[in-house]
């Protein structure tokens, strides 16, 4: 029993808080706690909601055009359930880890602990392959994403260059989140990103009610199996934010209290996805179908060009995000991650920025790679391992009884805790990887096959000169409301 008290106390504290407490603070070392060193319940909830929503925010609209409204409501509230449980059996596992290894008197100082250490520790190397394997190109192209969305972003307030150059300009800018140590350091970048999403989905909500339907509108979706799929499988995406969460959690003083923080962050982001994606779906329709960002259909003001603002910086905190799990995972493969010096931390982390950038110039397909990361990846790096993770991990009746976090007993205990691990990974196989991975890549390849790869300005509308000979091609683009001019597409 004493032993329990001990690691108990460990866990639920942090070693940097304990050492330090009861110390005299000056003012500098207030402030550099209240701005950068978070480590709180409130923090936690911050990044998983800021984490969660980004750039997928202007897709959304996107993906409801390809499911239509009924369906595109009914997905994010199942999906949004289906992540908050997955990131529930996460923490669990990572609780589980932590103890066992503080049992043996490990110390986790200098060290942060990732999902494939815990697979590790819980289930051996097998485990931590795939689990290595998935997570780091998730990350990776998780990363790519944001890059992708900043170009596509700023396009849309100066596009005297193309997306591609942007790219190269952006991918210098995000290189600068090799000197954020760790997720304990982003508490004001987290409270402020979740400000600029809030703000740019109310912006897309007000802005085409405001505007109101265009001329003939159409809402046609759904109309293929390939496009239902891929928008099904965007927002499986949009609700797989929590590769992160053992990172999150890890960066917690108290990581006991992490089980229902990623549930309350869908709960509140789901109030900016849903009003949002209805009333661009709503204003647009089919439109949309041809403008993977929101951002292209609404009218050039004042107020959009501050949500696109707004969104490239929060796009820099969630390359930020995704982006420093791959930064441990190469500082410990270099063995440089316990070094304490920052700017050689920062130095040695460089070379990862590099292939993110070049994927982003070969893949600048703005919402198609969305559902094609989130098939291919998203499902078995958040949905489908962590629910093997801890069928296996407590197969067993005694790992049951000894387990540190009993399951919830309002939802059945371990046979229901059983039983939805068992139907989220039989749905999203299904569903996700099968029905959505033949979907997503079938968009994607036409995306290729359309625009092909390298190509400098993905969706931008044509130059002036060459307005003239589209009028002779046999599908013709949606006319725009007339207050639109095609220099705002």
């Amino acid at each position: 029993m004493a032993t329990d008290k001990v690691v108990e106390t460990v866990i639920v504290g942090n070693y940097v808080e304990m050492e330090t407490e009861g110390k005299p603070q000056d003012m500098k070392t207030k402030l550099s706690n209240f701005f950068w060193h978070g480590g709180s319940v409130y923090d936690a909830w911050f990044s998983c909601a800021s984490n969660q929503v980004a750039q997928v925010l202007l897709t959304l609209p996107y993906s409801f055009s390809q499911l239509g409204l009924l369906s595109g409501i009914l997905f994010q509230l199942f999906y949004g359930l289906m992540g908050s449980w997955t990131a529930y059996l996460i923490s669990i596992l990572y609780v589980e880890y932590r103890t066992r290894k503080e049992r043996e008197k490990a110390d986790f100082r200098n060290h942060v602990i990732q999902w494939f250490e815990v697979l590790d520790g819980l289930l051996g190397k097998h485990w931590r392959n795939v689990g290595l394997a998935f997570n780091c190109i998730f990350l990776l192209f998780g990363s790519v994403i944001q890059l992708i969305a900043c170009a596509s972003n700023i396009y849309y307030i100066n596009d005297n260059l193309d997306k591609r150059t942007w790219t190269y300009i952006f991918g210098a800018c995000c290189a600068t989140t090799v000197f954020i140590p760790s997720f304990h350091n982003y508490r004001i970048w987290s409270f402020l990103g979740l400000l600029m999403t809030t703000y740019t989905a109310w912006y897309l909500t007000i802005a085409s009610l405001t505007h109101g339907q265009i001329e003939g509108v159409k809402h046609s979706g759904p109309t293929k199996l390939v496009l239902y799929f891929t928008g099904a499988t965007n927002i499986l995406y949009t609700f797989g934010g929590h590769a992160v969460t053992v990172e999150i959690m890890h960066a917690m003083w108290k990581p006991q209290k992490f089980k229902a923080i990623y549930l309350l962050a869908t709960l509140y982001v789901l109030t900016l996805t849903l009003p949002s994606a209805s009333a661009v779906y709503w204003a647009f329709g089919d439109m949309l179908l041809n403008h993977s960002n929101a951002f292209s259909l609404l009218p050039k003001s004042r107020f959009r060009d501050m949500a696109v603002t707004l969104m490239l910086i929060h796009q820099f905190i969630t390359f930020g995000f995704a982006c420093t799990p791959l930064y441990f995972m190469w500082e410990k493969l270099i063995g440089m991650h316990e070094c304490k010096s920052l700017c050689k931390r920062a130095a040695a982390r460089l070379p990862v920025v590099i292939p993110i950038w070049f994927l982003a110039i070969i893949f600048p397909f703005f919402g198609p790679i969305n559902s094609t990361v989130g098939s291919l990846l998203v499902s078995f790096t958040v949905y489908i391992i962590p629910a093997l993770a801890h069928i296996f991990t407590f197969k067993s009746a005694a790992a049951r009884e000894n387990a540190v976090e009993q399951p919830c007993k309002y939802l059945g205990g371990w046979v229901g805790a059983y039983t939805i691990n068992a139907f989220v990974v039989g749905w999203v196989l299904v569903v996700g990887f099968g029905f959505g991975g033949w979907a997503s890549m079938t968009n994607f390849i036409h995306q290729i096959d359309t625009f092909g790869l390298f190509t400098k300005c993905y969706q931008c509308p044509p130059p002036p000169t060459a307005t003239a000979p589209l009028l002779n091609n046999t599908a013709p683009p949606p006319q725009p409301h007339p207050h639109f001019h095609p220099h705002h597409l």
